[in-house]
């Protein structure tokens, strides 16, 4: 069948996520035949570099033979099995490594189904937590400004982007929001450190306003990536953690977007050497392959249900697919390959390529800022270079570069005036060139229509 064909079928039944179907009418669905290393492949032959990671998770490429091996191996003993009164070997071992490599003091994993359904079970556990503690007045969440965490209603109430929560605001819980750190924002000639420093000051606010009512904090550390990848530095993370210390208040850590080496290190809150109460993982926790997700929380926290059954102390959420045995053997396999083939240090001279190549975007007169952490960068067009005003966003300028990128093999999906890269780890200076090279005229063909 040819590309059409299965167009024309996918689109009479199927409904595509974040997206306005309408919009396919003259930019179809592209499917997808098969797929290896960094390439993507249609029933066509065409190939498209897959330069966001298909949507953050690909660590090790399409069709890893790693993966995979571990993967077939799990089929002949176990696929699945209840987690509530049963366990497997896969799960438990996962449990083991994630504790080990994780930051100190995170000790008890609780297995979901996606990074939002994590995000839930943090909000829950964390509010449970001080419930079962006598502390049943600390209800409330505080968030940043420009967060995401993800799209479940209470992902939604705890996220700040207006374009993905504003809909739903009547279905939301009140949180109380605090500027962002930021760094786009930062004045002329000041060091993104010192800006972070100085934002810190309304979370410090906000935390001895409300630490009376405030159950937990909740930040993506270091890259607030469907925030347009706004950045900011660690030292942030290091004086929130103090705070919350301080104001008894628990951090929640979204890493689902951040962990497994993206932004330069195994965790982003490796930079602040810090640990946070709670650390939730998804996306790159299977490489890519399957969905699972994990809340790693403390001893602490994890004692605070421990009881007899007749307290009603226990934590009662869980999900069908709570630590499925092919996930966990996914993540395993992906795992081995950070053990074995130095990615981290692989990854600080992959990001030094994509760093080298970028440089000259700087001179672009529609061009604001490109910054980078580890393995993301981002580039951000405006309108007006100077006073840095965008691009109005009824324009999609970013759609531009998107249709420029799969016309030159290239899959490219900015967030809406943000073009971003954020490739899997096995892609070659060959590959991040072309990526580059493909950015930049699509980019020049979008601010110049």
């Amino acid at each position: 069948m040819s590309n059409r064909e299965y167009v024309e079928r996918d689109l009479s039944v199927v409904w595509h996520p974040c997206t306005q179907m309408k919009d396919h009418e003259s930019l179809p669905p592209i499917p997808i035949r098969r797929a290896e290393g960094a390439w993507l492949e249609d029933f066509e032959g065409n190939r498209y570099l897959d330069a966001i990671s298909s949507w953050w998770v690909n660590l090790f490429g399409h069709c890893n033979p790693r993966i995979n091996a571990a993967l077939r191996e799990q089929l002949n003993t176990l696929e699945h099995v209840i987690m509530a009164g049963f366990t497997h070997e896969a799960v438990i071992e996962l449990s083991e490594r994630l504790v080990e490599l994780t930051p100190p003091g995170l000790e008890r994993c609780f297995f979901a189904d996606n990074g939002s359904s994590a995000i839930e079970v943090a909000l829950k556990m964390s509010f449970h937590s001080w419930r079962n503690r006598g502390r049943e007045g600390k209800t409330k969440f505080i968030t940043l400004e420009n967060s995401y965490h993800g799209e479940t209603l209470g992902a939604l109430a705890v996220g700040n982007v207006e374009l993905y929560r504003d809909t739903y605001g009547p279905l939301l819980m009140d949180t109380i929001s605090v500027a962002s750190p930021d760094c786009y924002h930062r004045e002329h000639g000041e060091s993104c450190r010192a800006y972070s420093e100085r934002m810190f000051e309304p979370m410090r606010q906000a935390l001895e306003q409300h630490a009376h009512e405030a159950s937990a904090v909740i930040v993506e550390p270091l890259v607030q990536c469907a925030g347009s990848m706004r950045m900011y530095h660690p030292v942030y993370l290091k004086l929130l953690r103090e705070a919350c210390d301080h104001y008894e208040v628990h951090l929640i850590a979204d890493e689902i977007a951040v962990g497994f080496g993206r932004t330069g290190t195994l965790f982003a809150c490796e930079q602040a050497a810090i640990s946070p109460d709670f650390m939730c993982l998804s996306k790159g926790l299977t490489g890519g392959y399957l969905p699972l997700a994990t809340v790693l929380t403390t001893n602490t926290v994890y004692e605070s249900f421990y009881d007899d059954y007749d307290t009603l102390k226990a934590f009662l959420h869980s999900h069908s697919y709570t630590g499925n045995a092919l996930g966990c053997r996914a993540a395993l396999a992906t795992l081995d390959i950070f053990r074995d083939d130095s990615v981290i240090q692989r990854n600080t001279e992959l990001a030094g390529v994509m760093q080298q190549l970028t440089a000259s975007f700087d001179e672009h007169p529609h061009i604001a800022e490109v910054r980078q952490q580890g393995m993301i960068l981002a580039i951000e067009m405006v309108k007006d270079k100077a006073s840095r005003e965008p691009w109005p966003w009824q324009e999609r300028r970013g759609l531009e570069v998107y249709r420029y990128g799969l016309e030159n093999g290239v899959l490219l999906r900015p967030l809406g005036n943000v073009v971003y890269f954020m490739p899997p780890y096995i892609v070659s200076e060959e590959q991040i060139g072309k990526i580059a090279d493909v950015a930049w005229r699509g980019i020049q063909r979008a601010t110049t229509s």
